[in-house]
């Protein structure tokens, strides 16, 4: 069937490190920079798979032909391979492919739309809603760096159709970034850490409705460069940041795979998860796996790209991924 092939062009700016104009949650809201991340550990879990939660159902129903979608993303900006000379870095991006009616963007009543995921290096990502409007991440430090974006749903769910993720690498030199301070957002928001001891600071021009502890005050150094964009590649995307209600329990796991199949779909791969430290289990096929049985506190979350034989197949280290996450109930 020939494809509707409809562009949006998406200007974006200050990058090293990934997108967000507004903040972000898990329902499909956005409380992901808001997560507590001084919360107690949460002790030893027990936790099953589960079907697709009804409410997720139902928004489902409601979107119609949407999630049969097959969008296209791409990077226009900056150039795969380039060099930046400045530590603010424009970021364009095109939307397209068989969209059935997708369209990023944010309801104002519910703060749920879709939305792209944007990932500077392995930092965690941020969700893009306001496409119309330019977007800014600034004090990027000088090095090679990976951006990676893909289309996902209001709850978070990735887009598993080839198109919809796109990765290129560039270089910023003679940025003139300042190590003691975090890659932000045009709204304050943190992308990535050049020191890793560095405090969250606000952007001058940040909006006054923007979290106050932005999500990634903890990360490390950022780092990029050593990825191989044509080898195996584990983009980990969900779970992240905070949740509270009815978005506690169940908690989806997501992920974006590249240059790689899983058992269940015919390849070699699987991806092998944990939660607190506890027994790994292992995913054979690339759908969103839901779990129940979260209990208050702070949880950590480990994704990881496996080959036949159960190692860890290396590129860069972005194929084995560590999330903390906070569980309010």
């Amino acid at each position: 069937m020939k494809k509707l092939l409809i562009f949006t062009m998406i200007t974006v700016a200050a990058f090293a490190a990934a997108c967000g104009s507004s903040t972000e949650d898990h329902s499909g809201h956005d409380h992901g920079n808001m997560a507590n991340t001084n919360a107690a550990p949460a002790g030893p879990l027990t936790l099953t798979e589960t079907e697709v939660p009804q409410r997720i159902k139902d928004m489902m129903a409601a979107r119609g032909e949407q999630d049969a979608a097959a969008p296209m993303v791409r990077i226009t900006a900056p150039v795969d391979g380039s060099t930046v000379e400045s530590s603010t870095v424009r970021v364009q991006l095109v939307v397209g492919g068989d969209l059935k009616g997708y369209k990023p963007g944010m309801d104002p009543e519910t703060k749920m739309g879709n939305h792209i995921h944007v990932i500077l290096d392995n930092q965690p990502y941020e969700a893009y809603y306001n496409i119309d409007q330019e977007f800014e991440l600034r004090n990027v430090p000088d090095g090679e760096h990976t951006l990676r974006v893909f289309a996902s749903r209001p709850w978070h769910e990735s887009y598993k159709n080839e198109e919809a993720f796109d990765v290129v690498k560039f270089t910023v030199k003679n940025g003139g970034a300042n190590l003691d301070l975090p890659a932000t957002a045009n709204n304050g928001q943190q992308m990535s850490n050049a020191n890793a001891n560095a405090a969250p600071v606000a952007n001058a021009n940040s909006n006054a409705n923007a979290a106050p502890t932005p999500e990634g005050k903890d990360m490390p150094a950022s780092q990029g460069g050593a990825i191989d964009v044509n080898k195996p590649l584990l983009t980990y995307s969900r779970p992240k940041g905070e949740y509270k209600g009815a978005d506690a329990d169940p908690i989806m796991i997501d992920f974006w795979l590249a240059n790689a199949k899983l058992v269940g779909d015919g390849g070699e791969y699987r991806v092998r998860y944990s939660v607190n430290g506890g027994e790994p289990k292992m995913i054979e096929k690339w759908a969103p796996l839901w779990l129940a049985g979260w209990t208050a506190g702070k949880h950590t979350i480990k994704l990881e790209l496996v080959d036949k034989d159960g190692n860890v197949v290396d590129n860069g280290g972005y194929n084995s991924t560590t999330r903390d996450i906070t569980v309010v109930k």
